[in-house]
C-alpha cells in the first residue's frame, strides 16, 4: 500500500506519460535527498537563485537561466520580462501600466490548452496575445504583417499539443525575430534536448523540471543574459506568487545532474520494448487494431496504440472504465474521438503491463 492509498486514494497506473494531472514524474532517491537536505537548511534565496541559474546554464549552454515554480510560471514571467524590461517600477505595476507595448505574436496553431490555456499564462504576464495565421497554416507574412510598435516578442510552442502541420518553422521564426529585433521565446516544456533551441539562436527557452527531467514541480527559463536578468526582476512583481522553494531548487539540480548522465538510447529502447510487449498482449482483444506508434511531435517516444473497431464500448467509455477501476489506469486520450487510445510506457513497469491487459480483457471480454 503506497502513501496515497493510506489516506484513502486510489492506486494509479500511469500509462498516460508525464502528465500534470497525475503528478508528472516519480522522483529518484537522489532528487528526494536533494529536496530533503535543501529543505533542512537555510540559505540566502537570491544567492541560491543566481547560483542555480549558473548551474542550469551548464546543462543548456545558455548565457543565463532563471529557475521557476513551473513551465507555466515561466511563460508568465518571460512575458512580463518582455514588457517591463529592466524597470523594477514597471515590474511592480505590471497590470496597471499605461502602455500598449505588450503585444505577443503567436501562431494560431500554437494557441494550445495544456491543462490551462497558454493565452491565460501570457495574459497573466501582462501580455496581449496576437494570434496570426490559421489553425492549419501560417506564412511568414502572417507574422511580419502583424509586427508593429507595440510588439514585444514572438512565442513559439514546441509541443505535441500544438498543430504539427502548416506552421512556420522555428528557424524562420528566429530569422524574423532577428530581422525585427524581437525576442523569440520557445515553450519547450516537455522537450528532452536541453541545448537544441538555445543553439538554434532562440532568445529564451522555457522547460519543465518535472517532465523529461523527472524532477520536482518546477521549471526554468534559459537564454540571453539581459533577458534572463529581467525575468529574475519579476520576483519583485508577479513572480512573488510563483516563488520557488529552496528544497525544490536543490531537488531540480539533482535531477538535472542525473538527467545529463542518462543513457538516452538505452532508455528509448527499453520503452519501445515495453510498448511492443503490451501490443503483443493486446492483440488478443477482439475488435481492436493494435500497433506501436512514435510521438506525434517527433520525440523518441514510442507508445502502444489501440484502435477500437468492433467492441462493445467506444473509446471514451473504455477510458472511463479504466480510470474508475482499482488500480485506476490512466491512458493518453488525445485521439479518443477517433476511437484510439494510446498507452505511454515510460512510467509503466512490466508487472503493470499484465495488469493493463487483464483489466481491458475483463472490460471488453
Amino acid at each position: 500500500m503506497n502513501i496515497y492509498e493510506k489516506i484513502g486514494l486510489q492506486k494509479v497506473i500511469n500509462a498516460s506519460g508525464r502528465m500534470t494531472i497525475l503528478g508528472v514524474s516519480v522522483l529518484s532517491d537522489k532528487s528526494t535527498e536533494g529536496f530533503k537536505e535543501g529543505s533542512q537548511n537555510f540559505v540566502v534565496m537570491e544567492d541560491l537563485m543566481n547560483k542555480a541559474g549558473e548551474i542550469v546554464s551548464t546543462y543548456t549552454k545558455a548565457e543565463a537561466s532563471c529557475v521557476t515554480s513551473s513551465a507555466s510560471a515561466g511563460i508568465a514571467i518571460a512575458t512580463a520580462s518582455l514588457i517591463t524590461k529592466d524597470s523594477q517600477t514597471m515590474a511592480e505595476n505590471l497590470h496597471i501600466l499605461n502602455t500598449d507595448k505588450r503585444e505577443i505574436i503567436i501562431q494560431k496553431g500554437h494557441v494550445v490548452n495544456y491543462g490551462a490555456p497558454i493565452k491565460t499564462m501570457i495574459e497573466l504576464g501582462g501580455g496581449k496575445l496576437v494570434e496570426v495565421g490559421q489553425s492549419n497554416l501560417t506564412s511568414e507574412e502572417n507574422i511580419t504583417g502583424n509586427i508593429n510598435e507595440n510588439t514585444v516578442g514572438i512565442f513559439y510552442v514546441k509541443s505535441h499539443h500544438s498543430v504539427q502541420k502548416g506552421m512556420l518553422s522555428l528557424e524562420k521564426t528566429i530569422e524574423i525575430g532577428k530581422k525585427y529585433n524581437l525576442p523569440v521565446v520557445v515553450d519547450a516544456a516537455a522537450e528532452e534536448d536541453l541545448e537544441k533551441y538555445v543553439a538554434m539562436g532562440t532568445d529564451m527557452v522555457i522547460y519543465s523540471g518535472s517532465k523529461a527531467i523527472e524532477g520536482p514541480a518546477s521549471g526554468f527559463i534559459t537564454g540571453k543574459k539581459e533577458l534572463i536578468k529581467n525575468c529574475k526582476l519579476q520576483y519583485k512583481g508577479i513572480g512573488r506568487a510563483m516563488k520557488v522553494d529552496k528544497g525544490v531548487i536543490m531537488s531540480l539540480l539533482s535531477a538535472l545532474e542525473q538527467y545529463s548522465q542518462k543513457d538516452e538510447a538505452k532508455i528509448e529502447q527499453e520503452n519501445k520494448k515495453k510498448a511492443e510487449l503490451l501490443a503483443e498482449e493486446l492483440k488478443g482483444i477482439k475488435g481492436t487494431e493494435i500497433s506501436v506508434v512514435k510521438d506525434e511531435a517527433g520525440r523518441e517516444i514510442y507508445r502502444t496504440e489501440m484502435k477500437l473497431k468492433e467492441t462493445k464500448l467506444n473509446a471514451e467509455e473504455l477510458i472511463n472504465e479504466l480510470e474508475s477501476g482499482n488500480p485506476a489506469i490512466y491512458t493518453r486520450n488525445y485521439y479518443k474521438n477517433q476511437g484510439k487510445i494510446h498507452f505511454d510506457m515510460r512510467s509503466v513497469d512490466e508487472k503493470e503491463i499484465g495488469n493493463i491487459f487483464k483489466r481491458i480483457e475483463e472490460i471488453l471480454g
